[in-house]
């Protein structure tokens, strides 16, 4: 009995015991409650505080909404003394742009124009002015202030019209005071939107004093020329009549044959004499050159039908591709048939048959393109001390030579606006290059406005 009663004793002490802590848990829990409701009630009150602080404090609507937009038309100015502020960075950043812009142009040595899409100078600069000797060019139409046949105006035109760039372009101008000058162009259309052409920028440098040194250096070079050549005619003269003089003074005391042998001699040396002052009459004569078109392709198998016919023991063939120039065509013809000519006579001789070869090539330009003629032999090869003198007038290396072969064919390329290279080829061989220029692209807007009727 007193162990059942000590039993229930037990429990009712565990029942207290849990209760206890039932109720010190339920303590705790509504503690934290309240301290989270107070938190939040507190937050909450001081959110309408900074609300009621930034609204209007009144309870008449009408005053409410007047306060309402007093605050955003407020805020509104705010915003616009901002914009405002920036504005005026911009702008004045625009000018310090624009003035340094106007400065360089001021300052620069070259000469600028700019002119619109219709055909007024809206800017030049004072050395624009200065190099085409006209003062006062801005917001002058052009073509009345250069003159309406100048070669800068036609090169303007063709620029706003077609939108061609020129660049390096060399034109003579006359300005008022009657002084012709040598200038250095270069002209790019203004292009806006959809590549429209909205005008045109010339950049223009005075080359007259440039030119000038230029004429002279060239009148130096042709009294050294004219010099040379006039040794040269001297001493092939003096040789051919120093041999006919001999010659002649042997009939006399000589035999109907040997007198009939020495005239035939003296015959050989006046012909020799007769086709070198052919050959120094197409080196010295000035040539016209017309602007008829050329197919060089024919041009290049007669000259190899007539080398093959007098020399069947070399090889001689074409290949690649040959376009027309602008020339004549009995010049390039000459041209090229003493090239081909020296060609097989130099490889004459070369062991298992002397072969020269003429190729093509066409280059293609952004303006221009240029034809390319490469004339090439199997033979010896060419000796580096002699290749900087072979274009030398009376320079040769042959016996019976005149030494005016290749000056010819120099100078007849040269007028052709072309020129003349010479090389040795790693296999052997020499290899002439003949360069011609192309005819000028017209670009398509100048060809249909030409095609129309």
């Amino acid at each position: 009995m007193w162990g059942t009663l000590q039993t229930g004793t037990g429990t009712q002490h565990l029942w207290e015991t849990a209760a206890i802590l039932g109720v010190v848990l339920l303590g705790v829990v509504g503690l934290v409650v309240y301290l989270l409701r107070k938190f939040f009630q507190s937050t909450k009150e001081e959110h309408k505080e900074r609300i009621a602080v930034s609204a209007p404090r009144t309870e008449n609507p009408s005053a409410f909404m007047a306060a309402s937009m007093q605050a955003v038309i407020q805020q509104l100015r705010e915003q616009e003394k901002e914009l405002e502020r920036l504005h005026k960075i911009e702008r004045d950043r625009a000018k310090q742009t624009e003035r340094l812009s106007e400065e360089v142009t001021r300052n620069m040595p070259a000469g600028l124009l700019i002119v619109n899409a219709n055909g007024i100078i809206s800017s030049a600069n004072p050395a624009a002015e200065q190099v085409l000797g006209i003062h006062g060019l801005g917001f002058r139409r052009y073509s009345e202030a250069l003159g309406p046949d100048s070669a800068l105006t036609r090169l303007v035109v063709e620029c706003l019209e077609s939108g061609k760039i020129f660049r390096r372009q060399e034109v003579e101008h006359v300005p008022p005071a009657g002084d012709t000058r040598h200038l250095g162009v270069t002209i790019s259309p203004i292009r806006r939107g959809e590549g429209k052409i909205n005008g045109a920028i010339c950049l223009l440098t005075d080359l007259t004093e440039l030119a000038a040194l230029q004429q002279r250096m060239q009148l130096k070079e042709n009294l050294a020329a004219l010099g040379e050549l006039s040794a040269g005619i001297a001493h092939e003269f003096k040789n051919a009549l120093a041999t006919i003089s001999g010659y002649a003074q042997l009939i006399p005391g000589s035999s109907p044959k040997e007198a009939a042998d020495y005239a035939k001699k003296i015959v050989e040396q006046t012909r020799n004499i007769t086709h070198m002052v052919a050959e120094f009459l197409k080196y010295a004569r000035p040539m016209e050159i017309p602007e008829d078109r050329v197919e060089l392709e024919e041009v290049v198998q007669r000259a190899i039908a007539e080398v093959a016919q007098t020399m069947p023991q070399v090889t001689i063939e074409w290949a690649g591709n040959f376009d027309g120039v602008a020339g004549d065509e009995g010049l390039l013809r000459q041209a090229l048939l003493n090239l081909t000519r020296n060609a097989a006579e130099a490889c004459a001789e070369a062991g298992g048959g002397g072969r020269v070869t003429l190729r093509g090539e066409v280059v293609e330009g952004e303006d221009t393109g240029w034809q390319r003629i490469m004339v090439a032999d199997n033979g010896p090869g060419i000796a580096q001390a002699t290749m900087s003198k072979l274009f030398r007038p009376f320079f040769t290396t042959k016996s019976n030579g005149t030494g005016l072969g290749l000056a010819v064919v120099q100078k007849i390329i040269v007028q052709h606006g072309g020129q003349v290279e010479v090389r040795n080829c790693p296999k052997g061989g020499a290899e002439f290059i003949v360069t011609l220029p192309l005819p000028r692209k017209l670009p398509v807007a100048v060809e249909l406005s030409q095609g129309r009727i």
